[in-house]
């Protein structure tokens, strides 16, 4: 069921669960700012989800609100998870959904990374 991404932080979405080890899950990465770990419900054979360890809903939310260096760690986390997983030469496709029109899950900011076969046209032209 999408979110809106704006409004006040939800201490108890499923990724701040994560975040909190109350819910497993594979990890691929942390660090002090990240948490990389694999899709429960993965739409390509390589799907690994990244977010940053504050109380962010949006990219919007993080951009103006977070400092520096976490803005910095977060976006070297999803480069350094796309290397790892070895989807550089091959290619890979990030997507960050936010709102309801973009059909946001989860309000946490997140990163999908895809990869692993060819992800073809990511939407249908425009009629």
């Amino acid at each position: 069921m999408p979110v809106e991404a704006t409004g006040p932080y939800d201490d108890n979405n499923i990724f701040a669960r994560i975040l909190r080890g109350e819910i497993p899950s594979k990890r691929v990465h942390e660090d002090e700012w990240s948490l990389a770990f694999h899709d429960i419900n993965p739409q390509a054979p390589i799907h690994v989800l990244v977010i940053p360890k504050g109380k962010w809903r949006s990219w919007a939310d993080f951009s103006a609100h977070a400092s520096d260096a976490e803005i910095a760690g977060f976006i070297r986390a999803v480069g350094l998870v796309a290397r790892q997983l070895g989807l550089e030469t091959p290619g890979y496709r990030l997507l960050a959904n936010a709102g309801l029109d973009a059909h946001q899950e989860v309000p946490h900011l997140h990163v999908h990374v895809f990869g692993g076969r060819p992800l073809g046209a990511m939407l249908a032209p425009i009629s």
